[in-house]
């Protein structure tokens, strides 16, 4: 099932008419480095037309896909995005469009995944597509549990499955997991859509081919379980916390349930530390006030061990990641923009004095994760 025609293994535009050139493409940066003039072969000429490239290639596959869900009966429902739907505002704890025209999910304030392509089988299968010209993997491996998690939980009643479109010499993708079908094309270029988009007397586009009926629907259509992001981390803190006579409730956090949870949220907030505890353990100096709070977390790795870590949020913007990795120390600024600055702030909120451990309590967690992730390698 779902096998790669031929025309999209080589890439064959002549079905999809001018709409490759009629997307809105983010070539701001790369405009201005053409203006500059710098070469071709120059390292950020050459970083900001990938990222271009990658734009282009997504649109020219996701157009490809919709002639091919059109005519395969195996396709009940396919979703529509960029010029093919209608524009709907992306809506909160939701499936929708974003103004970027992509299917987004969002909380009211943050995106929390966004998927290329989506569509349901008639086995209630639900397949989220990923379309990338990277040639290594690895970080596409690290966003699928994410994605697959999320469309878990707010699908329950669909087998989830992940179809990853690749150009030829990509590596690594023998380490994808059974539930993803993988398909090859020829090598990419845009090198036709820059000339288009730079060219001062840019020929007359053929009129968009809008692609309507059939078992295209609309990204709100779908109808999904409710989930509702905060609240559901804000239940995990508390349940993880929830017993007098055990520090975090193991069985709580390794429960199938929860896991899965974990996959999406990739971190769990469980307490603090003072900034006094802290300023030891982390080797802070004394860039942070006495009240500070440090907020600790516990991350779930690609391996699947489940390690501590730690977060100082010093403004509504400014947040920092401190890990500990065989005694080695690192501190990363968190993006302004990201969803674990605004998780952090919510958890931060949520928790009293009840919350603090102390550093024999920390000592007891991190043995409670090590001796659990051995014993489940066994």
């Amino acid at each position: 099932m779902f096998e790669i025609t031929t025309s999209i293994k080589n890439l064959d535009n002549i079905d999809i008419a001018d709409n490759l050139f009629h997307y809105d493409y983010n070539t701001k940066h790369l405009l201005s480095l053409i203006a500059k003039g710098l070469e071709v072969d120059d390292p950020v000429y050459m970083s900001s037309f990938r990222s271009f490239e990658g734009e282009a290639f997504e649109n020219f596959v996701y157009e490809k896909l919709l002639r091919y869900a059109q005519k395969d009966d195996n396709i009940t429902k396919f979703v529509l995005k960029g010029f093919h739907q209608n524009r709907h505002r992306a809506y909160a704890n939701t499936l929708s469009i974003s103004e970027k025209e992509q299917i987004v999910y969002r909380t009211k304030s943050r995106e929390i995944s966004e998927f290329d392509a989506m569509f349901i089988t008639k086995d209630n299968e639900l397949y989220f597509v990923e379309m990338t010209l990277v040639k290594n993997v690895l970080k596409l491996r690290k966003r699928l549990r994410k994605k697959k998690a999320l469309l878990e939980i707010i699908f329950p009643n669909y087998e989830i499955k992940a179809l990853i479109i690749l150009n030829n010499g990509a590596t690594g993708t023998r380490q994808f997991p059974d539930y993803c079908k993988v398909w090859f094309t020829k090598e990419f270029s845009a090198v036709d859509v820059l000339e288009y988009i730079t060219a001062k007397n840019k020929r007359k586009l053929l009129p968009k081919e809008k692609i309507k009926g059939g078992c295209m629907i609309e990204a709100h259509e779908l109808k999904l379980h409710p989930f509702k992001y905060y609240n559901t981390m804000s239940w995990i803190t508390k349940s993880l916390r929830n017993q007098k006579k055990h520090i975090i409730n193991m069985n709580f956090l390794m429960t199938f349930k929860v896991q899965r949870y974990h996959d999406l949220y990739n971190k769990f907030y469980i307490g603090y530390i003072s900034i006094e505890n802290a300023k030891s353990l982390l080797h802070l100096t004394d860039e942070y006030k006495e009240e500070q709070r440090v907020i600790v977390a516990l991350e779930k790795k690609h391996s699947d061990e489940i390690v501590v870590t730690y977060y100082i949020q010093t403004g509504r913007k400014k947040l920092y990641l401190y890990t500990i990795d065989e005694e080695k120390i690192t501190k990363e600024k968190k993006d302004p923009y990201g969803i674990t600055v605004t998780e952090v702030f919510h958890s931060n909120r949520q928790m009293d004095d009840s919350y603090e451990l102390t550093m024999q309590q920390l000592k007891v967690i991190k043995k409670l994760l090590k001796d659990r992730f051995l014993q489940e390698k066994k």
